[in-house]
């Protein structure tokens, strides 16, 4: 069912607020990720899309998801109704993403996705991201890595519904599950991709436990810092604690012996790659020789802690 284009004037404002003066000879995009209240995602958007399409000679406007599929949704039909040319995001979930994605790509306007895929949407020009399941599996095998013996981990899950959790979970299941029954999995549990849920979630986890966890595995950094103030409140020692997103905040925290590791999923690089494939579609026509295309992450630790893309952001 195609959807009904509802353009609230406030949106089309906040939107026209958020953008740079449209320049006649340079396309207008849109350039969309979930919510700016995640770190993670202000990369992306500043240091990422925005950086690039200025370098590509783009104009674009700027939407903020707020952490909510409808606004999402809200600002890519306001988007199309301002007569954008193309649109690259990052969607928040990917079934509630679909249905106005495809209204786009219906419409003659092309959409390149990072980060988060949403595979039920045909015409997609290209997708840019991590492979989440290796990064999933590159936690799984640090776990192993550090207790060869076994051990019992709290698992933090993402957003219900968001493919990098549903990727990045299966990554950590398919090392653990396949290395013995010595590495369970005693409290796994969605915590949204939040500080407060990783503190909170973390809290519930460890009160119901007879004996601390060896690990507790975090599928982003802001769950695992979360998950750290729970462990300091219960003054638990040799508890390791693994994020991902390899944030600047996290990094200090490995580099101080907090975080046991992170991992890095190089988000201004997916980003700039993605503005790219949009430009050249813009100006030639031409799509990526592949359609989909995966970083591999990487697992950061003490040990390669300057093979971080955001290094330099550390205070």
């Amino acid at each position: 069912m195609r959807i009904t284009r509802r353009v609230a004037t406030a949106s089309l404002l906040a939107m026209a607020l958020a953008a740079p003066a449209f320049a006649d000879d340079k396309p207008l995009i849109l350039l969309s990720v979930p919510g700016m209240n995640f770190p993670f995602f202000v990369h992306m958007m500043n240091d990422g899309l925005k950086a690039e399409a200025e370098k590509d000679g783009l104009s674009y406007i700027e939407s903020d998801g707020q952490d909510s599929s409808p606004k999402q949704t809200a600002d890519i039909e306001a988007a199309l109704a301002k007569g954008v040319k193309g649109i690259v995001l990052s969607p928040r979930e990917q079934d509630a993403l679909a249905p106005a994605l495809q209204e786009a790509i219906d419409a003659k306007v092309p959409v390149v996705t990072i980060d988060r895929r949403v595979p039920s949407v045909t015409g997609i020009v290209g997708h840019v991201g991590a492979d989440n399941v290796k990064g999933g599996e590159a936690q799984g095998n640090l776990i192993v890595k550090m207790f060869p013996n076994g051990a019992t981990i709290i698992n933090l899950q993402g957003t219900p519904g968001a493919s990098p959790a549903i990727d990045r979970n299966k990554g950590l299941h398919n090392v653990l599950d396949k290395a013995g029954p010595n590495y369970k999995i005693v409290f796994e549990q969605t915590a949204n991709f939040k500080r407060d849920d990783g503190l909170k979630v973390t809290e519930s986890a460890l009160a119901a436990m007879s004996a601390p966890p060896q690990v507790i595995n975090a599928a982003n950094d802001d769950m695992a810092l979360g998950a750290i103030e729970a462990v300091k409140a219960r003054n638990l020692k040799g508890v390791a604690i693994l994020g991902f997103d390899a944030l600047p905040e996290a990094l200090a925290k490995v580099r101080d012996g907090e975080l046991t590791a992170t991992i890095e999923q190089f988000p201004a690089k997916q980003s700039s790659t993605a503005v790219d494939i949009m430009a050249e579609y813009l100006k030639s026509g031409k799509k990526p020789e592949q359609q989909i295309t995966l970083l591999t992450p990487q697992a950061i630790t003490k040990d390669n802690l300057k093979e971080a893309e955001r290094l330099n952001e550390v205070k």
